[in-house]
């Protein structure tokens, strides 16, 4: 994605890179948060990954974060 084209969260005043994506069903009672696509997806909601990780949902609602896990590598160890 070049940097003309970079999507912001849409959370109400944060200038933040989007990362994730929003998308629900309102009959199943269920929200999903996925890895951003290169290209936007109507009816979704681009978040920064800060929202998207604090995302609450409605009592009686289920949060579905499929999302690909970021893996951080260890510190090498020191032989010893």
């Amino acid at each position: 994605m070049d940097a003309s084209r970079v999507r912001l969260c849409a959370h109400n005043g944060c200038d933040a890179r989007a990362t994730a994506m929003l998308s629900y069903n309102y009959a199943g009672r269920i929200a999903w948060l996925d890895d951003l696509d290169d290209q936007p997806v109507p009816p979704g909601h681009d978040l920064c990954a800060a929202h998207a990780d604090r995302l609450g949902v409605p009592l009686g609602w289920e949060r579905e974060d499929r999302r690909t896990p970021v893996v951080r590598p260890f510190p090498a160890r020191i032989a010893v």
